[in-house]
Order: C-alpha cells, then structure tokens, then sequence
C-alpha cells in the first residue's frame, strides 16, 4: 500500500544517531514521491505496482528530485510554521538534504524487497530479488515499529540531556 508510515520507524531512529545531520521531513517527503508510482498503477490498473520507482537505480533518481523538491518544500513548511514552533532552522544544509533523501529512497526499496514478489530492485541489470522472504511480513512492521520506538525514546533522552545541560 502506498504511503505505509512504518518507513518512518528507521527514520525515526536513524535521526538521533546522525544527530543535526539527517531531516525526517525530507526523508518522508522520499516516502511520498517513491509510493506516487505505486498509487497511479493502483488507481489506473495500468503498469507494474512495484515498477521502476522500486529499484535501486530508480531510488537514486527519486533520491535527487526529492532532495531538491524537499529542501524548498521544508524551508516554506518551516516559514509557516515558525510561529508554532519557535525554531531558528529556515535552511537545510544541501548535505543533509541528499543524505535524508537518499536514506529514505535506498531504504524504502531494501525493506520493501523483503516484502513485495513483483519487485526487480536490481533492474535493468538483474530480476532477481534475494531478499523476497527473508524475514516476515510481522517481522518486518515489528522491526519497523520498534526501530521507531527505540528512535523516539533515544531522542527525548538526548533532548532531555541537553536541556539539563543548559540550565
């Protein structure tokens, strides 16, 4: 199904660990535009449900229209919400732009590999799929869940840290 948030768990993981370095809006921004595929075979019926998007070369070129569609879409987010949120961030680091959209892309097709028999994430260059089944379905939304879980807490540790550390 397309735009499943469990991709979000890793990220939500992921953002801690590389600290000031990684954006979860670009990194779910990837998740939308690499599922837009996904969504039009489901609506039309037409081409293959896990299709071009779904391969590694086709990640990378997802990865760099959403790095570059994202940052402006974040900074605008950013704009409107500032009132809300009280931040100083309006500009995101081209670096952490296309390390967030090329996590999510490179991930989106390895987790979806493990799940999904259509997909060639190897394409043009192989059609197989040696990940097809290596854990399952449960499995993977547990990982996912937990992943982002693990992630949440780890970030409100270190948030809760650093504000001690200010007082």
């Amino acid at each position: 199904m397309p735009f499943t948030p469990i991709h979000m768990g890793p990220a939500l993981l992921v953002k801690p660990i590389l600290a000031g370095n990684f954006s979860i809006m670009i990194f779910g921004w990837t998740q939308i535009v690499i599922d837009l595929q996904p969504l039009y075979v489901l609506l039309t019926g037409e081409g293959q449900l896990h299709g071009i998007t779904h391969t590694y070369l086709g990640a990378i070129v997802i990865a760099i229209f959403s790095a570059v569609t994202g940052k402006y879409l974040s900074e605008l987010a950013f704009k409107i919400t500032k009132p809300i949120h009280h931040s100083t961030v309006s500009v995101i680091k081209w670096r952490i732009v296309f390390t967030s959209a090329f996590i999510g892309s490179m991930s989106h097709v390895f987790l979806d590999s493990t799940m999904h028999f259509d997909m060639a994430p190897f394409y043009p260059f192989s059609t197989y799929n040696g990940l097809l089944g290596v854990i399952s379905l449960k499995s993977l939304h547990l990982l996912c869940l937990y992943s982002g879980l693990l992630g949440v807490c780890v970030y409100g540790i270190l948030k809760l840290r650093t504000m001690s550390s200010l007082k």
